[in-house]
């Protein structure tokens, strides 16, 4: 049979149908397989590990194949129980692939020391943002006589008198004695005083 004969006969025609059908075939196989291998279209929610134990996430995140990944350990927050989860990214609810980790940061165990500024001879509208920049909070004001108004003559925590540079907890409260802005002056005088001259008499021959 010629070629000619062979390109137009219909035994050609069913090789090239059935040729068609074979690489339409392998190519819905091969995007069915590369589908799968990539989780196209499944998607996992991120739960929320808010207040949990490193522990508690670790099982949580297995049960969904989900990992995870601590970053940090974070200043002390009341709110949160010591040692748990504070953050984590993504956030709870987001859509992400199986095996994605999550990134965390835990809650430190207990509040970091931190030192006092100085405050002496500061005024009141100065030290109140110096505490609050190194986590420090204003505790009790009170007032002695100064000239100086509102100015910070001492600081103290419970009941003790503090310095520049003591070691407190950091979330302390710092009590402030301020000036008010007055002088007392108290004069005593003494009223048995008695500026007199004294005449002594002379006896004449």
């Amino acid at each position: 049979m010629s070629l000619r004969s062979y390109l137009t006969s219909k035994v050609f025609f069913a090789q090239i149908i059935v040729a068609m059908a074979i690489v339409a075939g392998i190519s819905y196989l091969f995007f069915h397989w590369l589908t799968y291998t990539t989780h196209h279209g499944q998607e996992i929610a991120v739960p929320d590990l808010s207040k949990l134990s490193v522990e508690q996430a670790e099982e949580k995140l297995s049960a969904i194949d989900l990992d995870y990944i601590i970053l940090d350990t974070v200043d002390f927050k009341p709110d949160f129980p010591k040692l748990t989860i504070v953050e984590q990214e993504p956030k709870a609810g987001a859509k992400v692939k199986e095996g994605r980790k999550i990134y965390i940061k835990i809650n430190a165990s207990k509040y970091t020391m931190v030192s006092v500024p100085d405050l002496i001879e500061k005024t009141y509208r100065q030290a109140v943002p110096t505490l609050e920049a190194v986590g420090l909070l204003e505790g009790t004001i009170t007032y002695k006589p100064y000239l100086g108004k509102d100015m910070v003559l001492e600081m103290r925590m419970n009941g003790k008198k503090l310095k520049a540079g003591d070691k407190v907890l950091k979330s302390s409260k710092i009590d402030l004695v301020l000036g008010d802005g007055k002088i007392t002056y108290e004069e005593t005088i003494d009223s048995t005083a008695v500026d007199s001259t004294e005449i002594i008499p002379v006896n004449e021959p």
